[in-house]
This record gives structure tokens, C-alpha cells and sequence, in this order.
């Protein structure tokens, strides 16, 4: 991966697997480590060869500045970032009987593979949706992959036949 990359996010040595996992809401001097995260997971499981790694790292760090209305969480052992997940949180139309009203989406859940199937993922969501609550959002949506059902589903998500999606053609 190389050592640019290795400074802006965690490229996990094995030896502490077995360490505290420790999840907290994220800050401006966390998005070195959430770019690398974003990152990793475009070359690792999308492919992506791209070449303007301290481009992204700036950019990030602006659009986190621009927009608190995502909160990050991020996990982290032996004092590296391994994982994160987002909450966008957004206003909803008022109703006749509920003037402030919010939702959530949940967006860019990630951990490093190494440490994927040891509960960083349910520590995250649990983090996530404890601010959920915190908010008092009416619900919160996810757009899963394939392989993460599963995971979302052991974490109390369900399927509702009543949510539909769009997707644009481009």
C-alpha cells in the first residue's frame, strides 16, 4: 500500500487484534484517519488505483467542516482508528402535528478486515444509534451491501416492504 498511505490511516498490525476496542464520536483531527479508512476501502474492495490520496485528505477534512450534520463515530485499538460509521442526520417536513421532525441515515460503515467479525461493527452501530436516540430521530435508514445484511440484521435492523429506493442511471 505504500507509506503515503500508511500515515493517514490504520494498516493494522495483527499484534494488537486482541486489544480494548473503544468507540467515540469523531473529531476534525480524525479526518486524516477517516480519509485513509474511505480510501483503503476503495482500493481494497472497490478497486480503485487513484493517485491524489493527500487531495482526498483535505477535501474530507473541508466537506466534514461544511457538513455537521454527518457525525462520525470511529472505533479504535492500540490507538489506531480501525473502523467507522457516519450518521447523516436530516430534517424532515414538518407535519400538522410535529413541527421539528428528523431522520438519519447511516453511511460509510467500515473496519478494517482484519478486525471485521469482533463485534467493531456492533460497537460502532451501538454508538450510532445511541445518538440516534439521543436526538430523538423518528428512524434511521441504512443502504447495505450484500454482505453486511447480515450484520445489520443481528443488530436489531428489519426489513420494511414500505421504504423504496431510487438510483440514478449515471
Amino acid at each position: 500500500m505504500g507509506a503515503a498511505l500508511a500515515e493517514y490511516g490504520p494498516f493494522y498490525d495483527h499484534r494488537v487484534i486482541d486489544a480494548e476496542v473503544t468507540v467515540r464520536r469523531a473529531s476534525d483531527a480524525d479526518a486524516p484517519a477517516l480519509a485513509g479508512l474511505r480510501w483503503r476501502r476503495a482500493i481494497q474492495e472497490r478497486g480503485y488505483q487513484g493517485d491524489n490520496l493527500d487531495e482526498f485528505v483535505s477535501t474530507l477534512g473541508d466537506w466534514m467542516r461544511g457538513h455537521p450534520e454527518h457525525r462520525a463515530f470511529v472505533a479504535e485499538a492500540a490507538g489506531e482508528v480501525v473502523g467507522m460509521a457516519w450518521l447523516a442526520v436530516l430534517d424532515r417536513v414538518p407535519t400538522a402535528n410535529k413541527y421539528a421532525r428528523r431522520g438519519g441515515d447511516v453511511q460509510s460503515v467500515f473496519v478494517v478486515p482484519e478486525l471485521r467479525d469482533r463485534r467493531v461493527g456492533a460497537l460502532l452501530m451501538s454508538a450510532v444509534l445511541d445518538e440516534a436516540r439521543r436526538l430523538e430521530l423518528e428512524h434511521v435508514t441504512v443502504h447495505s451491501s450484500t454482505r453486511a445484511v447480515p450484520f445489520y440484521e443481528r443488530n436489531g435492523w428489519g426489513h420494511d416492504p414500505e421504504w423504496l429506493s431510487w438510483a440514478s442511471e449515471a
